[in-house]
């Protein structure tokens, strides 16, 4: 009985994930798998007006911004919005005492202005292939594992030099499901990319910690960059003769605003899902991992948080890392949640259940499937305690920043001559950007906190040898051990790090404390976890693939989204709130008056600037306001992750109505199991945006360059 409800469940779960057009879509297979639906829901472009190779189209003003954001032009002079979030470490490197950015915001007045960020870059999709028939030409049955690997990255290898030696540009190659399939990416990159503006974090980041992830949200949270190339419009290095680029496509602004089941779609790079993971997977998750990340990080954070509210030079340094930290720490917390809310690993056993029997139908499918499920079962098994150990390894040691800085000293220790005097000089950049913005005290406590859980929770099997020495030596007592480390390492401060480079000596790198703390943790890591786990994975990956297939063929008259991996992809869905708990409803839009009756709450995350509060009282909001409204935020059904930030939110005639930035806590789980009732993207009103740069910051020869509509 237990099974049937179960898998009674998962059907009225899927059929509402049908209707609810969740999915991270292939822009090459619009065509073919999605166009006809999207012109149902109100679509009014074609395919090719979404992506072309022909001509231009949408995919030509998305960018790939930086390691981990999505970014789309606005002007045909290469200005590109993307999140407050996703140009944070840039503003943050510009930011001092003297010329604080992140508080007060920034805004180049003319072009000159404009700040250049070394090492930042954008790049644009030139084309995407299936390459698959290429890639597994000779891939056979008889093919082992291990020849595979060899044959796959072989093929790649040859295609990619195809494009390399041919063109100017860069490209990649990507499984999609877990391997049974291959595209071809090839990219143009821009490395000159310039700050133009960001507004003050009270409103870049209002809401900061206390609202990220939630919903309702009236964060301002964009920041404005600008590519430059060379004469040519291609790509070059910074320099002053580089002018503005001229891109094939830019959006049009629509400032006609959106209403409840309004047609969307966001067109971006969404990082990682792994919607098609296994029950012991999603377990491992929900009752082991989640819970222990969580708990390390809440520790860190309440540390950070402490000692950042006592030196505004301390905030400045931390504030980057800390909205790193938070913002997994409470992703992780609603992702836990949410699995639970859909008993999501009943859902899975209940489905695996099903195939399973659907494999047994068939001779030859359950000699090539058979153990499949059977098999993923004894690897988790296996491998839970010391993945769980990984995870102590990472966040309790590597967590800590100069125990994670000494990764950069590692490689001295095999070098010399003229090799090991370059690579020194190579860190001496490295050495004042870190300290630039490491704090020591707060270095210190997270360290102590961090080692005694882990020394309290795992067993000793799965702890670094130096536990041992703290507990004899120090008789476990943390606050000694911690202290006595960072008095005889030459790391607890930039001058005493330089002098030491000047005069390196390989003997006394491995007689410092701190690095012996790196040392010895990472000697575990490789010859007590890594080995293990890597085979495990190995196993696993040729245990997904399989199973990947499996589904592909098991739904065949359905359609299955690849896994997201941070490649272009085009998520649709409408404009909608939802009803997070029984009793609450939640509407699909903020405005400014809500940024207003959060400050009367006096909270820090919470602060409005003065000007603001006077447009506000004075209604002036030009031509972005609607009926005496300021609009901020809206939510809507189209499925998003990580990478997703900054991408462009589109109407129906492919016009930018805002820029993507966040999920809410109760749709965090849709990297492993979307709930189209729960489900939902938080987007920037693009209006809310537009009246920051002109009415707020006065910089409305910005607006000037944009192609902007109001129909």
């Amino acid at each position: 009985m237990r099974n049937k409800w179960g898998l009674l469940l998962y059907i009225l779960l899927v059929t509402k994930i049908l209707v609810a057009h969740d999915g991270m879509w292939i822009p090459l297979l619009l065509e073919k798998y999605n166009e006809a639906d999207m012109h149902k829901l109100g679509l009014k472009l074609s395919a090719e007006d979404i992506y072309s190779i022909n001509h231009s189209s949408l995919k030509d003003a998305v960018v790939q911004f930086g390691g981990g954001c999505t970014g789309e032009l606005i002007s045909d002079d290469g200005l590109l919005i993307t999140n407050h979030h996703c140009g944070y470490g840039s503003i943050q490197k510009h930011s001092s005492v003297e010329h604080d950015y992140l508080t007060d915001g920034f805004w180049a007045m003319n072009k000159s202005e404009e700040l250049p960020n070394e090492g930042l870059t954008v790049s644009f999709l030139v084309m995407m292939q299936d390459v698959t028939k290429e890639v597994l030409s000779k891939i056979t049955n008889e093919t082992s594992e291990i020849e595979r690997e060899k044959v796959v990255a072989e093929a790649i290898k040859e295609i990619q030099k195809t494009i390399s030696d041919t063109s100017h540009y860069t490209s990649e190659i990507k499984p999609f499901y877990y391997g049974n399939e291959y595209y071809l990416f090839v990219y143009e990159v821009f490395t000159d990319v310039r700050m133009v503006g960001a507004p003050p974090s009270s409103i870049g980041k209002f809401g900061g910690d206390t609202d990220n992830w939630m919903w309702p949200r009236h964060t301002g949270d964009f920041s404005m960059f600008r590519i430059y190339a060379d004469k040519n419009n291609k790509p070059a290095d910074y320099s002053v003769d580089n002018v503005p680029y001229h891109p094939k496509k830019s959006f049009t602004i629509n400032l006609k605003g959106v209403k409840e089941n309004d047609f969307t779609m966001v067109y971006g790079y969404p990082g990682r899902t792994t919607e098609y993971l296994t029950s012991d997977a999603v377990r491992f998750i929900v009752e082991k991992r989640n819970p222990t990340r969580i708990k390390l990080r809440d520790t860190k954070l309440s540390i950070m948080r402490e000692e950042m509210m006592k030196s505004d030079k301390v905030r400045i340094q931390l504030s980057s890392k800390y909205a790193h930290v938070a913002n997994g720490w409470k992703k992780w917390i609603g992702e836990k949640r949410g699995l639970e809310k859909l008993n999501a690993i009943q859902v899975k056993e209940d489905k695996e259940a099903e195939i399973q029997s659907w494999i047994e139908l068939e001779v030859d499918r359950e000699h090539e499937y058979g153990t499949v499920l059977k098999d993923y079962k004894a690897i988790y098994k296996e491998t839970n305690d010391l993945a769980l150990a990984q995870e102590y390894v990472f966040e309790s040691i590597f967590g800590v920043d100069i125990i994670g800085f000494m990764r950069h000293f590692r490689g001295l220790t095999m070098l010399e001559g003229e090799d090991l005097e370059q690579a020194k000089k190579g860190l001496v950049s490295k050495i004042k950007t870190f300290y630039k913005d490491y704090d020591l005290n707060t270095d210190k406590k997270v360290m102590e906190a961090l080692f005694k859980i882990y020394f309290q929770d795992e067993e000793e099997q799965y702890q670094p040898d130096f536990f041992r020495m703290i507990e004899k030596k120090y008789k476990s007592d943390f606050y000694k051990y911690v202290n006595t480390v960072y008095d005889k390492s030459v790391f607890s401060s930039e001058e005493s790090v330089l002098v030491f480079l000047d005069k390196y000596s390989t003997k006394k790198l491995l007689k410092d404390p701190i690095y012996q703390i790196y040392q010895s943790s990472l000697d575990f890591y490789l010859t007590q976890i890594s080995p293990v786990l890597s085979l495990k994975e190995t196993e696993k990956a040729v245990l997904n693939r399989k199973y990947m297939k499996v589904l592909l063929e098991f739904s065949e008259d359905s359609i299955l989204f690849p896994d997201a991996n941070f490649t272009l992809r085009i998520a649709y869905g409408k404009v909608e709130g939802y009803e997070p708990k029984d009793g609450v409803s939640y509407k699909y839009s903020t405005t400014l008056e809500g940024i207003m009756e959060k400050e009367q709450l006096g909270m820090y995350d919470y602060v409005v600037d003065a000007k603001l509060k006077e447009l506000y009282n004075n209604k002036d909001y030009g031509i972005y306001g609607q009926d005496s409204t300021m609009h901020v935020c809206f939510t809507g059904s189209n499925h998003t992750t990580g990478g997703n930030s900054g991408s462009p939110v589109l109407n129906a005639e492919g016009h930018l109505i805002g820029v993507n930035f966040d999920r809410n806590w109760e749709g965090t789980m849709s990297d492993i199991m979307y709930d189209p009732d729960q489900c939902r993207n938080i987007t920037l009103d693009i209006r809310y945006a537009l009246f920051i740069v002109d009415k707020f910051a006065g910089a409305g020869y910005l607006i000037d360059e944009m192609n902007i509509i109001k129909n």
